[in-house]
């Protein structure tokens, strides 16, 4: 086999291979050997790897005529996609932890695989060393996959982690991650949700049987959550998450699927739902399906060591498909679902309102509610006199309806400011 990348992840692989070749070459049926390991600095000081295994000709490597499996996790769109698509040309079976790829291109690899006869996994892709991927790609492959709603990125679950329990500002929580090594240096990926929407795109992609790429999902980052917005979800007893959620909308009559909703956003969830617990760098994700009903994926989302766990894991499973003379399955998305526009999603607002304590404020403010069609679950006035604060929940209604109501409640008179919007999200 071939390795790409000799990283964090690359670094583990190697070591796991090293430390597990009996248990490996057991579970296979025939030993695991690394060829080579394609990096751009051959010079560097990587413990526990072989330097007379390294080589930057790439190209060279996943070529060669003694190598059937290549890993890639050197990240990125190119060189990774030219790389793993000249493999599988070649014959090559191909593992990818490169989520930012497939959520970009997932077609073509996708395309290349069916092209080829070739094997392609990414379980490392998603949510670390959580085994997600394959339960979606062929436990509940015979199942009707309604939802998938989760916590897919351990920094801003960490960042928000520690407002909520610690009362932390946002820059300060992201500061300690970075300390603890959860985020880097340049958060953005993680901050603004380019991460998980990548993520989302590939988890709507698999549940949904629908062609989606990060450009399709909706993506709203934690880098505007106020200390205010975390004091009023535990005043509702509820707590706020950057969620990743996929949905397939039903259409009118219910047989059929009208399209598909993906999203990334930060959003208050209940104390009570499963999700509120997950602390710190961990992830979760629910999958709802028509018969296997709820399920829940819980544990460590990122790091070397977990991901180069769903590295071994996918090799194993190709390994074994090659001894085997079979094949993984094919990703096919017979479906073809529209992606949904935000502004139809059915979703909850949370809205903070600075107002004038006067006569007739509530009134104004529920008539320019109902003036959208936007139903109000439950409303209650903090502080007096120039503190007046009203804090409304609404009914379900759609994104659309609910963003031209703050956009109103912003020009009236009565409202000094909108202090917070968030999104609920949970059975009302």
């Amino acid at each position: 086999m071939a390795l790409l990348g000799c990283g964090v992840v690359g670094t583990e692989v190697v070591r796991l291979l090293r430390d597990q070749a009996d248990d490996l070459a057991a579970r296979v049926g025939a030993p695991l050997e690394l060829a080579g390991i394609a990096v751009r600095r051959p010079d560097r000081v990587r413990q526990g790897v072989d330097p007379a295994l390294l080589t930057t000709d790439a190209h060279a490597l996943v070529t060669r005529d003694d190598v059937d499996i290549v890993i890639e996790v050197i990240g990125g769109i190119e060189p990774a996609r030219s790389l793993l698509l000249e493999a599988m040309k070649s014959g090559k079976s191909v593992i990818t932890a490169n989520k930012a790829l497939l959520a970009e291109d997932g077609a073509t690899l996708f395309a290349a695989a069916r092209e080829y006869g070739a094997d392609l996994y990414y379980e490392a892709s998603v949510a670390g060393a959580i085994p997600l991927l394959r339960p979606l790609r062929e436990s509940l492959v015979g199942d009707h996959v309604h939802r998938v709603l989760g916590i897919v990125n351990g920094t801003t679950n960490y960042i928000l982690d520690q407002m909520d329990t610690h009362g932390a500002g946002f820059n300060e929580a992201l500061q300690e991650a970075q300390a603890l090594g959860y985020a880097e240096a340049d958060p953005t990926a993680d901050v603004e949700g380019f991460d998980a929407a990548a993520k989302a795109a590939i988890l709507a992609q698999l549940a949904f049987h629908t062609p989606v790429s990060a450009a399709d999902v909706h993506r709203e980052g934690i880098t505007e959550v106020t200390s205010a917005d975390v004091a009023g979800a535990k005043a509702m007893d509820s707590v706020v998450k950057l969620l990743a959620i996929c949905e397939r909308i039903p259409s009118p009559d219910g047989r059929n699927g009208r399209g598909v909703s993906v999203r990334v956003y930060p959003a208050m969830i209940p104390r009570s739902h499963p999700l509120a617990s997950v602390r710190e760098a961990y992830n979760a994700v629910f999958v709802e399906a028509e018969s296997a009903g709820s399920l829940m994926f819980y544990g460590a989302g990122a790091g070397g060591a977990p991901t180069a766990s769903a590295v071994l894991g996918d090799l194993v499973a190709v390994a074994r498909n090659l001894v085997g003379g079979a094949s993984g399955p094919v990703e096919v998305t017979y479906a073809s679902l529209p992606v949904l526009p935000m502004g139809e999603t059915v979703t909850r607002y949370y809205i903070q309102l600075d107002v004038a304590d006067q006569a007739g404020v509530l009134a104004t403010v529920a008539e320019e509610f109902a003036r959208h069609g936007v139903s109000i679950q439950a409303v209650r006035q903090v502080g007096f006199g120039d503190d007046a604060q009203l804090v409304v929940v609404t009914h379900r209604a759609p994104d659309a309806a609910l963003s031209a109501t703050v956009r109103g409640l912003r020009g009236l008179d009565i409202v000094r400011e909108v202090s917070s919007v968030m999104r609920v999200e949970a059975d009302e």
